[in-house]
């Protein structure tokens, strides 16, 4: 059987409302890896895999006077992975943020550092662990994944304007609190050029209080997403790759509770389409794409505004190595 060198690519889905990591991986042969979605490939034993990624929203306006809407965002997250074994690999994850109005004001930092597990498994005639080492007819078999993430309250949750006042919650660079997450994936490589990738998470979070007084507990989201990658390209005696993907984000946020009360213009569902493309060269890969927002259910949406769903677009660009 052929035995397979793995090429590393990795994407991680930085603050799509509050900071969730997705984890990609990809072969010069074998399955694809998408930009959103989490792939079911763990990191090779002994391995270390550095990367950045930058995911920068452009808002919709909707008024003509400069009232503080949100204007546009950046997301950039540094990280690490470490391959203790064939089936278990570790993150950590450390995300700036930047986000400005159209007032002219905006807030930059670093957010809370998060930390993700991540057990991988197959299906053959029954779940084993992913081994070691696996053909080319092994990768044809279903692969999946199972994560746990949880932040830790290292960023600043009480920025305060000019004047003193805290600056809204969603503008803060911290929880304040640890979060917690949970999700599997899966994926199908065809034994051809196409590869199928879902994935579904869990995100919650716990309340806050601020040094003003205020309490705040952001609303626990889930997400489901949907990936086709097409290998347009592959040169495997110069390990180089070129896929396509497109992949249907889908995202539920709850609402905000603030004080013990739900808030108003918070939360709702959006489904975004992202196209993009993903370029890997021996140990190194880059990937870029854009995320549409394509159809949104808000709670009292005419009042949303600097949100998911209230975007006109997501860019997203990723870089990665492994050691």
């Amino acid at each position: 059987m052929k035995k397979i060198s793995i090429l590393i690519a990795l994407a991680t889905s930085v603050f799509a409302h509050h900071g969730v990591p997705s984890i990609s991986l990809s072969g010069v042969e074998g399955p694809g890896a998408p930009i959103e979605t989490t792939s079911s490939a763990t990191l090779p034993e002994g391995s270390l895999l550095a990367y950045m990624k930058l995911d920068h929203a452009k808002y919709k306006t909707y008024t003509s006077a400069r009232d503080g809407e949100t204007e546009s965002s950046s997301y950039f997250m540094y990280g690490l992975g470490y391959g203790f074994n064939s089936y278990f690999s570790a993150y950590m994850f450390v995300p700036y943020y930047t986000k400005s109005g159209d007032d002219a004001f905006s807030t930059s930092d670093f957010h809370d550092v998060s930390f993700q597990g991540v057990l991988g498994f197959k299906y053959d005639d029954g779940f084993i662990l992913t081994p070691k080492n696996e053909s080319l007819d092994d990768l044809e078999d279903w692969h999946f994944t199972a994560s746990f993430s949880f932040t830790l309250p290292t960023g600043n949750s009480n920025k305060t304007m000019p004047d003193g006042s805290l600056i809204d919650a969603g503008m803060q660079t911290g929880f304040g609190e640890p979060s917690f997450m949970f999700g599997v994936s899966a994926t199908k490589w065809l034994g051809n050029d196409w590869t199928l990738v879902a994935d579904t998470s869990y995100n919650t979070f716990l309340e806050n209080k601020y040094s003003d007084g205020s309490k705040m507990r952001f609303g626990d989201e889930i997400r489901v997403n949907g990936a086709v990658s097409y290998m347009l390209y592959s040169k495997p005696a110069s390990r180089l790759r070129l896929d396509f993907n497109m992949e249907a984000n889908y995202l539920y946020l709850g609402r905000d509770v603030e004080n013990g009360s739900a808030a108003n213009a918070t939360g709702g569902e959006m489904v975004y389409l992202t196209p993009g493309a993903r370029l890997s060269y021996k140990t190194t890969s880059v990937a870029v794409g854009v995320k549409l927002p394509t159809w949104t259910n808000l709670n009292e949406e005419d009042l949303q505004q600097g949100a998911e769903g209230k975007e006109n677009y997501r860019f997203i660009f990723t870089f990665s190595a492994l050691f």
